[in-house]
């Protein structure tokens, strides 16, 4: 076993984290594919399920960059457990809520309120992870299989919700998706360590190669110390970055909560349909994610980080767009499916180019910093989540593809104004 990790002990943990990755999107996806069961028990109109769906997203949103600020602090091997336990207990909690209460409604949406602070960890400290154990020219590809993670998770999520849905009910899918989290929790608690030097697992040779390849230092990554939030807050990469996330959350939300709904009801595609074409997006994301972040550690190599990562990030975003605007077009509801996950699928690309900037840039920060970043793309996926249904209520759902593909565009000029090369510390990152 050991030898079979020698020198490639940081891929296996970041194997890890695409099995979190993938685990935490399971645990947000499933009540998209059991919401109209929860709306028939519950009594729930549409909007009144986007509350709900809002109500996990806000929650999530609220405690990115608290969460990144306690990985920095404490490192991502405690926090990232302590939150697979707490998100085991509130995926659960959301199946045992009881129908036919006054306060039914408001019950439920407090719990996925709270299940939204549990998972706001996992990101922000991957990042954080990211940071001590990943060279910089491998960031890409690294950040690319964790968030494959969000396709593989969200991809899997329709067919085996359905499933269970079907032969044991929705409520059985929640306590599932728990039990498969706190397997996983454990075992990360148990290979996971917050920096090499840590590790007794890690060869000399893969310690040296790592801490060669870091922007900045080893001793400073281990010693758990942040950048003030006024200087994090007030910088000029920090704000284009966290503006273009809110975008991207504004996007991807639109596949992880209304689109397997939208199959079914506006596509006309019978329950087995939808949950077989709503998985197209999510494998396109779960290809194209490390797809992207490859790509963009081979153009850094050769052209620098403002064509590696930043070229790719405009490039991806604005290619959304054009997807999104050519599926309002398309009257099959097979065809439009396979041109909206084209569309995921290029959203996706640029995903890695998001936390591989903020870990080059943040340093013993990265957490926090991908946190507040994270906190912008989740105020999106809220927004999303609530809106989505409005626009397409009053304008049809064209318009709220045409929305999405707007903001697309300001997503990608956005990454215009990153310097990816400036710390927020005010020196020269590392290449």
């Amino acid at each position: 076993m050991l030898k079979l990790m020698d020198g490639r002990l940081r891929w296996v943990l970041i194997f890890w984290m695409f099995l979190m990755s993938a685990i935490a999107y399971l645990d947000r996806v499933n009540i998209s594919v059991a919401g109209q069961a929860i709306q028939k028990d519950f009594g729930l109109s549409n909007v009144q399920l986007g509350y709900v769906f809002s109500a996990f997203v806000i929650g999530y949103a609220l405690f990115q960059a608290p969460g990144g600020r306690l990985a920095d602090r404490f490192g991502p091997r405690n926090v990232i457990t302590i939150g697979v336990i707490w998100w085991g207990i509130f995926t659960t909690l959301t199946a045992l809520v009881p129908t036919g209460l006054g306060m039914s409604i408001a019950l439920l949406i407090l719990t996925r309120f709270l299940l939204g602070l549990g998972e706001a960890v996992v990101y922000p400290a991957s990042n954080r992870l990211v940071a001590t154990w990943i060279p910089s020219v491998e960031r890409g590809f690294a950040n690319g299989l964790i968030f494959a993670g969000v396709g593989a998770g969200a991809g899997v999520t329709p067919p085996l919700i359905t499933y269970i849905l079907v032969n044991w009910g929705w409520q059985w899918s929640f306590y599932v998706s728990a039990l498969i989290g706190l397997v996983a929790g454990a075992g990360w608690y148990l290979l996971a360590r917050d920096t090499p030097r840590e590790h007794p697992w890690v060869s000399k040779r893969e310690a040296a190669l790592i801490e060669a390849g870091l922007p900045a230092s080893a001793g400073e990554l281990g010693k758990h110390q942040a950048l003030p939030w006024t200087t994090i807050l007030t910088n000029k990469n920090m704000l284009a970055i966290s503006v273009s996330y809110f975008t991207f959350g504004y996007v991807a939300y639109i596949f992880f909560t209304w689109f397997f709904i939208y199959l079914s009801r506006v596509r006309g595609l019978d329950l087995k349909s939808s949950a077989l074409y709503s998985m197209l997006p999510f494998l396109a994301m779960a290809i194209c994610s490390p797809l992207g972040g490859w790509i963009a550690d081979k153009l850094t190599a050769s052209h620098g980080k403002r064509v590696g990562r930043c070229g790719v990030a405009v490039f991806g975003i604005a290619m959304t767009a054009v997807f999104l605007a050519l599926a309002t077009q398309v009257e099959s509801a097979r065809l439009a499916s396979i041109v909206l996950a084209g569309g995921a699928g290029a959203l996706y690309l640029s995903q890695s180019a998001f936390w591989a900037v903020t870990a080059d840039i943040a340093g013993s920060s990265a957490g926090s910093v991908s946190g507040l970043m994270n906190m912008g793309g989740q105020i999106g996926g809220a927004v999303t989540a609530s809106l989505t249904p409005l626009i397409a209520d009053q304008f049809g759902w064209t318009a709220s593809f045409l929305v999405a593909a707007g903001l697309c565009v300001v997503g990608a000029l956005a990454w215009m104004l990153v310097n990816p090369n400036q710390t927020i510390a005010g020196g020269t990152a590392k290449a």
